[in-house]
C-alpha cells in the first residue's frame, strides 16, 4: 500500500485509514508524526512529494477537491482515485433551511468536479457516500447524544422519533474505501454506503443508552414545543440557527435509508452492526 495517498488524515476516516493503511503516506494541513507530508488544499501545486502516487483516498470534504489539485495529481502519477461525499445530497435538497442546500450544492459541486475530471482525463474514479458516520468519542452524531445523555440522563426526541437511521463506523468506511481502491467493478461508479442495521431514530438513542450503561429514557416531545423552545433559545441567542436546529428535529422522524447492495456485490462491502463502545474512550 506504499503507492498510496490519503488526502485528509484528521478526519474520521483518514484516521482508521492510518490503522488499516500505515504503509500509504498521509497529508494534513497540520503536522503529523511519521509518514505524513503537509498540504494546503486552497494552494496544490506547492505540493512537491518526493514520490509518485497511482492511488489518491479523499477523505477531505468533496467540495475542497478543485480541479487543479486533480491536475496536480494527475502530474504525480494519480490514475485511480476514491472520494467521500455523502447521502445529504439526497436527503437535504429540499430542506427549508437555506445553509443545508448549500452544503448540498457544495456536495454536488464537489462530485461533479470529480466526475468532469475523470471522464477527461481516463482517472478511474469512485465516489462513496457515507449515511450517519459515527466513531466514538470523536464524531458530532452518535457521540452528541452520547454526550447529551451523560449531561441531562435522559434524551429528548420530537415525537415518535420514527425515522429510520443506519449508522456506519468510520472504521467500515476505511475498510470500504481500500477495498474500492482495488475493484475494477468500481471504477466510474458511485455507491451510497450505509450501516449494518437499519433502526428507528428513537432505538437508535437507545443503543447510545446501552453503550453508555444506562437504561434507555427517551422521552418523546412534540413538534410544537420543539418550535417552542427554538424561539425562545433564538430570543436568548439571536446568533443561533433557528431553523436549522428546528429541521434536525424534525428530521427524527424522516426515513433516510439507502441500499448499499451494489457496493457489496462490486467490491464486497460488508458494515457492522451498530454497536457503539465507548469503553476505550477518546
Amino acid at each position: 500500500m506504499t503507492d498510496i495517498l490519503v488526502i485528509g488524515a484528521r478526519t474520521l476516516v483518514g484516521r482508521r485509514l492510518r490503522d488499516l493503511a500505515p504503509d500509504a503516506t498521509f497529508t494534513s494541513r497540520r503536522d503529523l508524526a511519521g509518514n505524513s507530508l503537509y498540504l494546503d488544499l486552497e494552494k496544490p501545486t506547492d505540493f512537491r512529494p518526493q514520490r509518485a502516487f497511482s492511488q489518491v483516498i479523499v477523505t477531505a470534504p468533496v467540495w475542497l477537491v478543485s480541479d487543479e489539485l486533480l491536475q496536480h495529481l494527475l502530474s504525480l502519477g494519480m490514475r485511480r482515485l476514491v472520494v467521500f461525499s455523502s447521502t445529504s445530497v439526497f436527503t437535504k435538497e429540499v430542506s427549508d433551511e437555506p445553509a443545508e442546500r448549500e452544503v448540498v450544492q457544495r456536495l454536488l459541486a464537489g462530485e461533479k468536479t470529480v466526475t468532469d475530471f475523470c471522464a477527461a482525463t481516463g482517472v478511474a474514479g469512485t465516489i462513496l457516500r457515507p449515511t450517519l458516520i459515527y466513531d466514538e468519542g470523536l464524531d458530532d452524531n452518535v457521540s452528541r447524544i452520547r454526550n447529551l445523555i451523560e449531561k441531562l440522563g435522559f434524551f429528548p426526541v420530537c415525537g415518535p422519533a420514527s425515522g429510520l437511521r443506519q449508522p456506519v463506523h468510520a472504521c467500515d468506511l476505511a475498510t470500504a474505501a481500500l477495498q474500492a481502491l482495488a475493484a475494477e467493478a468500481a471504477f466510474g461508479k458511485s455507491y451510497n454506503l450505509s450501516g449494518g442495521d437499519t433502526l428507528s431514530y428513537r432505538d437508535m438513542v437507545a443503543r447510545v443508552f446501552t453503550a453508555t450503561g444506562r437504561k434507555p429514557a427517551v422521552v418523546p416531545l412534540p413538534e410544537g414545543i420543539w418550535r417552542l423552545g427554538f424561539a425562545v433559545l433564538h430570543l436568548i441567542r439571536p446568533g443561533q440557527a433557528l431553523k436549522q436546529n428546528l429541521a434536525m428535529a424534525q428530521r427524527m422522524n424522516k426515513d433516510l435509508w439507502f441500499d448499499h447492495a451494489a457496493a457489496m456485490r462490486d467490491f464486497g462491502y460488508a458494515p457492522g452492526p451498530f454497536r457503539p463502545d465507548f469503553t476505550g474512550g477518546i
